[in-house]
C-alpha cells in the first residue's frame, strides 16, 4: 500500500514538474520582454490604455497586440480606432524593438502621434517580413539603405510625413508584393527601378508631391491589382504599358494630376476593374465606346476634365458611385443604367446638361443613397418625392436649377448634413429642422418668414423674398 502511494506521489511530482517546465517554456523570452518594455518606455501618452497589459514580470506573449510562437514574439500589432479620439499613442518608436529577433510582422497602424525618423531598428530584425507603420507622424527622408530590407514581402509607410525622394535602392526589394508610400510629402519622379519589383500586387503612391511622367514600365507587374497614383503632379499621357494590367487590375486611381490627352481605348479591356478614377486632370475628347465592356465597375469618377459627348451606354450590373461632373457633357437625362442600379450610394452629375423634371426620375433604389449632386443643370419640378424616400441621405446639392417646391414639405432625415438648394424657385418658410445640418444654402429662392435659430451665415439666406431674423434683418412686428 505504501509502495502504491509512493508511486502515485512520484507520478504526481513528475506531472507537476512537466507542467512547471511547460509554463516556463511558454513564457516569453527575456529579450523580447525587454524590447517591448523599451518600446513602452518611449510612449509618453496612451489615453486609451492600449499598453495597460504590458507589465514587467508577466508573460509578454499574453500582452495586447503580441503574438508568439513558442516563447518568441513573432508579431507586434497595435491599431488605433479612428472613431475614438483617445485611441492613439504619442512618442517615438524605441530602437529596443531590435531585440525581437524572431518578429516577422510589425503593424503600428492609426496610432496618429508616433513621431521620429524612419525606424532604423528595422534593419536589425533578421526575420522581418511585413512592415505596416501607417497613419502616424514619422518624418524626415527615407534612408538610401532602405534597399537592405530585402526580406520584406510588404512595406507600408502610408499616412506619415516623410519628405524627399523615393530612394532608388527601393528597387532591391524584389520580394515585395505591397509597396504603400501614399499620403506623405515625397517629391520627384517615380524611380524607374521600381520595375524590378515584379511581384507587386499593390502599388500606392497617392497624395504626395511626385511629378514627371508616369513611367512606361507596367509590363513588369503581371499580378498588379491595385494602382494608386492620384493627388500628385504627374504630367503627360496615360502610358500604353498600363494596358498590360488589364487581366487583373481592380483599382486604377490617377485622379488629381495634370495628365492630358484622350482616355485610351484600351481601358475598356479592364474587365476586372472595380474602381476607375481619372478626375481632375486635363483629359479631352470622348469617353471610349469600349467602356461598355466595364461590366464589373462599381466606382467611376471622370469629373473635372474636358470630356465631350457622346457618353457611352454602360452595361454595368450595378454602379455604387458615379461622378461625371464638370465636363462638357449634355446628357439631357440621368442615364438609365444609373437609374436601374440597385446599389448606388453616390451620384454626382453637376453641370452635365441634364434637362428633365425631377419627378420623372424614378430610381429603382433610393434606400442606399448617401450623396446626390445635380447642381448647375436645368432640372425642374419638385425634389420632395425623391428626398422624402431616402432614409440615409448625407448630402443633396441642387443649386442653379429650376426646382419648385415648398421647403416645409421636405423631410430632413437625421443623417442629412449638407443641403444646397440655392438659386432655384423654392418657396415657403425655412423649417426648424435645418438647424441640425452642418451646411445649408437656400439663398436666391422665394422663401419668406422668420428664420429659426441656426448657426449658418447670412450668405446662406440672401436673395429671398421676405426672410427675416438673425442673421438677416430683424423681423418687423
Amino acid at each position: 500500500m505504501k509502495k502504491l502511494c509512493f508511486s502515485h506521489l512520484l507520478l504526481f511530482s513528475f506531472i507537476f514538474t512537466l507542467q512547471f517546465f511547460a509554463v516556463v517554456s511558454t513564457t516569453c523570452h527575456v529579450d523580447d520582454e525587454a524590447g517591448l518594455l523599451g518600446f513602452k518606455s518611449g510612449i509618453n501618452a496612451d489615453p486609451s490604455g492600449m499598453l495597460s497589459s504590458w507589465k514587467p514580470g508577466t508573460d509578454c506573449c499574453s500582452w495586447a497586440g503580441i503574438t508568439c510562437s513558442g516563447n518568441r514574439v513573432t508579431s507586434l500589432s497595435l491599431h488605433g480606432q479612428p472613431d475614438n479620439p483617445n485611441s492613439f499613442l504619442s512618442g517615438e518608436i524605441s530602437p529596443s524593438l531590435s531585440k525581437l529577433k524572431f518578429v516577422w510582422g510589425i503593424y503600428l497602424q492609426n496610432l496618429r502621434n508616433l513621431s521620429g525618423p524612419f525606424p532604423g531598428l528595422l534593419f536589425g530584425l533578421p526575420a522581418l517580413n511585413y512592415v505596416y507603420i501607417e497613419n502616424n507622424k514619422l518624418s524626415g527622408q527615407l534612408p538610401a539603405s532602405i534597399g537592405n530590407l530585402t526580406r520584406l514581402s510588404a512595406l507600408s509607410l502610408a499616412g506619415n510625413r516623410f519628405t524627399g525622394r523615393i530612394p532608388s535602392s527601393i528597387s532591391y526589394l524584389t520580394g515585395l508584393t505591397q509597396l504603400k508610400l501614399g499620403q506623405n510629402r515625397l517629391h520627384g519622379p517615380i524611380p524607374y527601378g521600381i520595375r524590378q519589383l515584379k511581384n507587386l500586387t499593390f502599388l500606392s503612391l497617392e497624395r504626395n508631391r511626385l511629378f514627371g511622367s508616369i513611367p512606361h514600365f507596367f509590363q513588369s507587374f503581371p499580378d498588379l491589382r491595385i494602382l494608386r497614383l492620384s493627388h500628385n503632379k504627374f504630367t503627360g499621357k496615360i502610358p500604353a504599358s498600363i494596358a498590360t494590367l488589364a487581366p487583373k487590375l481592380a483599382y486604377l486611381e490617377l485622379g488629381h494630376n495634370a495628365l492630358k490627352g484622350q482616355i485610351p481605348d484600351f481601358l475598356g479591356n479592364f474587365k476586372a476593374l472595380d474602381t476607375l478614377d481619372l478626375s481632375a486632370n486635363g483629359f479631352s475628347g470622348v469617353v471610349p465606346a469600349s467602356f461598355r465592356n466595364l461590366t464589373k465597375i462599381f466606382n467611376l469618377d471622370l469629373s473635372h476634365n474636358h470630356l465631350v459627348d457622346p457618353f457611352p451606354e454602360m452595361n454595368v450590373k450595378g454602379i455604387e458611385s458615379l461622378d461625371l461632373s464638370y465636363n462638357n457633357f449634355h446628357l439631357k437625362a440621368i442615364p438609365k443604367w444609373v437609374t436601374s442600379s440597385p446599389i448606388i450610394y453616390s451620384l454626382k452629375l453637376s453641370k452635365c446638361g441634364i434637362k428633365m423634371r425631377l419627378e420623372d426620375w424614378k430610381p429603382s433604389e433610393t434606400y442606399f443613397y448617401d450623396y446626390i449632386d445635380l447642381s448647375e443643370n436645368e432640372i425642374s419640378g419638385s425634389a420632395i418625392g425623391l428626398l422624402n424616400s431616402t432614409d440615409y441621405l448625407v448630402g443633396f446639392w441642387a443649386s442653379g436649377n429650376r426646382l419648385r417646391f415648398k421647403l416645409e414639405d421636405l423631410r430632413i432625415v437625421k443623417t442629412l448634413k449638407h443641403l444646397d438648394l440655392s438659386r432655384n424657385l423654392v418657396y415657403g418658410k425655412v423649417p426648424k429642422a435645418v438647424s441640425g445640418l452642418e451646411r445649408l444654402n437656400v439663398s436666391y429662392n422665394h422663401l419668406c418668414g422668420q428664420l429659426p435659430v441656426t448657426k449658418f451665415p447670412k450668405s446662406a439666406f440672401l436673395g429671398n423674398d421676405c426672410l427675416c431674423g438673425s442673421p438677416l434683418a430683424t423681423c418687423e412686428v
